[in-house]
C-alpha cells in the first residue's frame, strides 16, 4: 500500500512523492498509533512522516479506516490537526457515499494522500483573495456586502433563531418532527399519534442533550469550522465529538437508539472505522428489522439478543442501551468479516445480500412471506449496484435519478406527480452539481447559485453559462452509467415502494397512494414517468440553459 505526498512550491509546480507501508505496519497504525485509533491513527502516522507539509505547507491529509480495506462501504476521511498534529475539534470530513476509500484502497493500493505547500493562489489572479472586490460584486449582483449575505445563507447551520437551535442536528427533528424515518424506516407505517409519540421521545432524550450542552449552557459554544474561516461555524461538537443529522439519526432513531449518549458512542466507533455512516445505519437497521421479524436469527449475525423494535412497548431508558450494544457488535464484525452473513453483507452490500439470503432462508422467506430486500430501502442501479437513501420520508431520495446519495435531488418530505417531481429534482441536481463543481460547499448553496456565475466571469474570467454547462455534465454522466450498465433499475423492495405511498397517503393524495399499494405496477408507471421527464428536462436544459423554464 501507498501514502502519497503532493507539494506545490511557491511557483505553482507540483511534487509527487510515495511511501510504502506494508500491510502489517497498517494495522498496527489502525489498532493504536500513539493512543490514537482507525483513521485518527493513521493520520497522526502520516503528520510524522510528512510533517513539513502541515508544518510550512498548511496541510491536510485524505485517509482510508479500517472499513475500506474490509468492505466496499469505506468512506474517504479528513481530519484537520492542530500544529502537534493532535485532531481538531469538528474537523473531521467524509466524501463517505458510494465508498469511495473502498474504491481507493482496493482499485489502487492507496491508504492516504497528503497535500500541501507555498503557493499563492492570488499571485497570478489578484481578485481571488480581494475581500473588498467580493463585497462589491455581493452588493451589485446581491444587494448586500457579502458577509451578510453568507451569514444570512448559513443562518440553518449556524443558529436560526426562528427555530431556537441550528446544524443539521439541531434543525432537523424540530423542522420535519414526526416526518423523520426511524426504526428501519417502519415509521413509515405508523399512524400520526405513535409517530408524534416517538418524536416527543426524540425530544426528550435525543434532541435536548444535544440542545442544552451546544446552545443553552454558559460560556463559549463548541461551534467550529471544517477549517476554513467560514462564518457558518457548521460543525456542532458535544464533548468533542461532531454532530450532524445523517449520522446521529442512522445510529440513533433508525435503530431505536434514543439516548443520544449511545448513538454518540456508535458514531465515534464508525467515524473511526472510516465507514459511511448513512449506509451503516441503513445496514444495522436492516439486520434489525430482519430479527424483529424473524427472518434472521440473533446467533447469525453474532449477537446474543433481539434488538428492541416495538414502537408501542420501546422505552428510551431500557431499549436504548440494548440496541446501542448490539449494534456495537455488528458493526465491529462487518469488519473483522469472522461472520458469514455480516462478512456477506460488508463485501457485497444490501442489494446482492437480500438475494443470496432469500436462497439461503428460502423457507423462512416463503414461511412470512417476505423477501430479505422487502426489509430494506434502497435504489437500484443495473444488476448489482444500488444506493441506499439519506434519512428523509422522500420520494425524490430514490426516485430514478442517475446521481443519488447526495443531494443532488428535491428531498422534501412531500409527494407530487412524477413529471412535477422530475423536473424540481433536475433543477436541483443540475444547480447541486454546479456548486460541487466549483468547490463551494453546499451549506452556501443559497448565495453561491445566484453569484457564480458573476464569480467565474470578473474573477477567473471564464464566461460560461453554468446551467448549461452542469446539465451538459450530467448528460455525461448518465452516458457514463449507460455504458457501466448501471442505469436507474425499478425498485425491487416493498418497503421502497411504499416509502413513495405512505408519503402520498400523508398528503393526501389517494389516487396514488391506494393504487401503489394495491397494484405495485403503479409504482412502476409514476417511476417511469419520472424517470422520461428527468431526461426530457436534462435534454432541455443542456440545450437552453439559464434560459430554461418549464
Amino acid at each position: 500500500p501507498l501514502i502519497i505526498g503532493v507539494w506545490g512550491d511557491s511557483n505553482g509546480s507540483v511534487k509527487v512523492e510515495f511511501k510504502e507501508i506494508d500491510e502489517n505496519k497498517l494495522w498496527y497504525v489502525f489498532d493504536n498509533y500513539n493512543g490514537l485509533r482507525g483513521v485518527y491513527g493513521l493520520t497522526r502516522y502520516i503528520y510524522e512522516i510528512f510533517k513539513q507539509y502541515y508544518v510550512k505547507g498548511r496541510g491536510r491529509s485524505i485517509v482510508i479506516g479500517p472499513a475500506a480495506v474490509k468492505t466496499i462501504h469505506g468512506a474517504l476521511v479528513s481530519i484537520g490537526l492542530d500544529e502537534n498534529g493532535n485532531p481538531l475539534p469538528g474537523q473531521i470530513d467524509l466524501a463517505a457515499r458510494g465508498g469511495g476509500g473502498s474504491v481507493l484502497y482496493r482499485a489502487h493500493r492507496v491508504v492516504g494522500i497528503v497535500f500541501g505547500g507555498e503557493y499563492d493562489p492570488a499571485r497570478n489572479e489578484p481578485r481571488q483573495l480581494n475581500t473588498k472586490f467580493v463585497d462589491e460584486l455581493s452588493k451589485r449582483v446581491l444587494g448586500k456586502e457579502y458577509g451578510a449575505v453568507v451569514v444570512e445563507a448559513t443562518k440553518k447551520y449556524r443558529f436560526d433563531p426562528r427555530l431556537g437551535t441550528g446544524g443539521t442536528f439541531g434543525v432537523n427533528y424540530v423542522l420535519y418532527r414526526d416526518l423523520v424515518p426511524g426504526f428501519a424506516f417502519n415509521t413509515i407505517y405508523y399512524g400520526k399519534t405513535l409517530r408524534l409519540r416517538m418524536h416527543k421521545m426524540i425530544m426528550e432524550y435525543f434532541w435536548k442533550p444535544f440542545q442544552e450542552k451546544v446552545f443553552e449552557s454558559k460560556g463559549p459554544k463548541p461551534w467550529h469550522t471544517c477549517g476554513e474561516p467560514c462564518p457558518g461555524v457548521c460543525k456542532k461538537t458535544w464533548n468533542n465529538t461532531k454532530v450532524d443529522y445523517e449520522p446521529f439519526n442512522g445510529l440513533g432513531f433508525l435503530i431505536g437508539v434514543l439516548r443520544f449518549e449511545d448513538a454518540k458512542e456508535l458514531v465515534e466507533l464508525v467515524d473511526m472505522l472510516g465507514f459511511d455512516a448513512i449506509e451503516v445505519g441503513h445496514i444495522v437497521a436492516w439486520i434489525f428489522d430482519l430479527m424483529h421479524r424473524g427472518l434472521l436469527q440473533p446467533e447469525e449475525v453474532g449477537v446474543s439478543n433481539r434488538p428492541y423494535f416495538d414502537p408501542l412497548a420501546y422505552n428510551p431508558e431500557r431499549h436504548s442501551p440494548i440496541n446501542k450494544e448490539i449494534a456495537y457488535k455488528i458493526i465491529e464484525g462487518l469488519v473483522r468479516g469472522d461472520n458469514e452473513v455480516l462478512k456477506l453483507v460488508s463485501e457485497k452490500g444490501i442489494r446482492v445480500a437480500a438475494k443470496e439470503l432469500d436462497k439461503k432462508y428460502a423457507f423462512r422467506v416463503k414461511m412470512f412471506g417476505l423477501k430479505f430486500e422487502d426489509a430494506a430501502v434502497y435504489a437500484a442501479f443495473g444488476e448489482q449496484g444500488y444506493m441506499s437513501p439519506n434519512y428523509y420520508w422522500s420520494p425524490g431520495m430514490i426516485a430514478p435519478l442517475y446521481v443519488l446519495g447526495r443531494y443532488w435531488t428535491s428531498y422534501s418530505p412531500t409527494f407530487s406527480d412524477p413529471e412535477e417531481l422530475a423536473e424540481s429534482a433536475a433543477r436541483r441536481a443540475i444547480m447541486e452539481l454546479a456548486i460541487d463543481n466549483a468547490g463551494i460547499c453546499r451549506f452556501h448553496r443559497h448565495w453561491a447559485e445566484k453569484l457564480l456565475p458573476h464569480l467565474y466571469r470578473e474573477v477567473l474570467g471564464v464566461e460560461i453559462d453554468i446551467v448549461k454547462h452542469s446539465a451538459e455534465t450530467y448528460k455525461k454522466l448518465i452516458e457514463y452509467q449507460e455504458r457501466a450498465g448501471a442505469v436507474p433499475s425499478f425498485w425491487e423492495s416493498r418497503k421502497t415502494i411504499e416509502l413513495v405511498a405512505t408519503i402520498a397517503a400523508e398528503v393526501s393524495r389517494v389516487d396514488w397512494s391506494e393504487k401503489m399499494i394495491v397494484k405495485p405496477e403503479t409504482a412502476r408507471e409514476w417511476w417511469e414517468k419520472f424517470k422520461k421527464k428527468l431526461v426530457k428536462v436534462i435534454d432541455e436544459m443542456a440545450s437552453v440553459g439559464a434560459h430554461f423554464s418549464s
